[in-house]
């Protein structure tokens, strides 16, 4: 029972310092960036002042969907990578 809420008080660790955690990904060389926490929530959009002057709405909802993606994809390996260094030596074989 004990190592049960040891491994349940690491997962919430690792969640509480995901927060803290941040990746950043762009599309469109730059002109959009978006940054997400290690728990997959959008805390940053950035647009520049070039894409929103000169994009239609469908290419810059294209753009902004690309960038998502590629931080949700960065967010998930951090997550994953975060998740795994606390389930080490919590569950045996795991390395």
């Amino acid at each position: 029972m004990q190592m049960l809420q040891g491994a349940q008080q690491k997962i919430e660790e690792s969640k509480k310092r995901l927060d803290s955690l941040a990746v950043e990904a762009e599309a469109e060389n730059g002109a959009v960036k978006i940054v997400i926490n290690g728990n997959k929530k959008v805390v940053r959009i950035e647009l520049s002042d070039a894409i929103v002057k000169e994009a239609d709405k469908e290419h810059l909802e294209d753009v902004i969907l690309v960038a998502i993606n590629r931080a949700l994809e960065k967010a998930e390996k951090l997550s994953e990578s975060e998740m795994h260094q606390a389930a080490m030596g919590l569950i045996p074989g795991i390395m």
